[in-house]
């Protein structure tokens, strides 16, 4: 684990000096203490837990490997052999031909994570819920020092261990970018620490993939330009970035340089409606794309009508075939719930992100910043 002195959060010291731009601040100008937890492996986790005799065994949570399913999660004796989660289980099972295949079972794991929850909302009122086994909280109100967010984050792991049985991985950070990564440096059962004003150094030897948004295809590109660490990403002029990925450079080299002003936003303070699919088989025409692009903002509008709001920013969610993710998000003058101002929103994303002729796997539509109807009129 990083080591860490005592700093208090109001000032800086010589070794952990912060800057407003890697280290955003919290009430009183403090730099923040940022948690992120991650659950290890918790879909096989959760199943040991509820039949020990599946302990230390090759176990694969997730679809049919006779169709098109993925591996959810991937027990570390698994992963061992190669198998991932996201991987096709056809191919997870070629790689540990005696693992044990179970299907999810979901309305269980949320009971698992509920509980440790439960125990999140203990620490602090400050908790985003990222997905069924990870969040992020933030420690900075009523803390004096960075050591008290350390011993915080210990206190969460283990009372999860105890309380739970489940394990946990975890990282500290003065914002969600480098507590994510660090999170994810020392599994399972880690605990990284990166204190402010060391975002960068703790980044610049990790592989480009580590950065959000950087997919296989970015990384391949990256790495024809001679880059494959994150320092080196860094260290490139923005100007280049941006002539090579347009706006997606500039904000690959603030995240190489450790900069997130993102923050922890509370269940009650995020308000997005949305709905995706993943395709039976590979899509690679627009002209299927956009039908189902259709029926997506078609979902998303009943949705929000149903919730009697408008959004005032559209989303998509755009996968290919080999997993690469992206989002790209665009305002709207007036916020909407009209499916077919959605549909056009999303449209207009699609084609400036889809790489033509590309297979794509999943499709998602969003409306995000959600408010009520006031009953403005969009402009024409």
């Amino acid at each position: 684990m990083t080591q860490v002195s005592e700093l208090p959060l109001g000032l800086d010291s010589e070794r952990h000096r912060s800057t407003p731009e890697t280290t955003p601040s919290g009430s009183g100008g403090r730099p923040r203490a940022i948690l992120h937890i991650d659950l290890d492996a918790f879909y096989a986790a959760v199943e040991m837990l509820e039949d020990p005799s599946l302990v230390g065994k090759q176990l694969l949570v997730g679809g049919n490997p006779d169709g098109r399913g993925v591996v959810a999660t991937a027990s570390y004796a698994a992963r061992e052999y190669g198998a991932r989660s996201a991987m096709p289980m056809a191919r997870a099972v070629r790689l540990c031909p005696s693992a044990v295949v179970l299907p999810p079972r979901f309305e269980l794991y949320r009971r698992y994570s509920n509980r440790v929850m439960a125990i999140l909302y203990e620490i602090t009122s400050r908790v985003e819920k990222i997905s069924i086994d990870e969040a992020y909280l933030d420690l900075t109100d009523g803390l004096e020092t960075w050591q008290q967010a350390v011993e915080l984050a210990r206190e969460l792991q283990t009372r999860v261990d105890q309380e739970v049985g489940l394990s946990a991985s975890l990282g500290v950070a003065a914002n969600k970018l480098v507590a994510k990564v660090a999170s994810d440096h020392d599994k399972p059962k880690g605990l990284t620490v990166v204190p402010p004003g060391d975002e960068a150094a703790f980044l610049a030897p990790l592989p480009v993939r580590v950065i959000w948004g950087v997919g296989p295809v970015t990384a391949d590109k990256l790495a024809a330009m001679g880059v494959t660490t994150v320092g080196e990403l860094a260290q490139l002029p923005e100007p280049s970035l941006v002539a090579h990925f347009g706006d997606h450079g500039a904000s690959m080299i603030r995240r190489a340089r450790g900069i997130d002003h993102r923050p922890v936003s509370t269940e009650h303070e995020r308000k997005s409606v949305s709905r995706e699919t993943t395709f039976e088989r590979d899509l690679g025409k627009l002209s299927d794309l956009k039908r189902q692009l259709w029926r997506l903002s078609q979902s998303v509008a009943r949705r929000m009508e149903r919730a009697e709001v408008v959004a005032g920013t559209i989303s998509i969610k755009l996968r290919y075939a080999d997993f690469e993710t992206l989002t790209r998000q665009m305002s709207l003058d007036v916020p909407t719930a009209e499916e077919r101002r959605i549909y056009r929103a999303a449209l207009v994303l699609l084609e400036q992100t889809w790489e033509r002729g590309r297979a794509v796997r999943l499709l998602g539509v969003g409306g995000d910043h959600l408010s009520p109807p006031t009953g403005q009129l969009p402009l024409l």
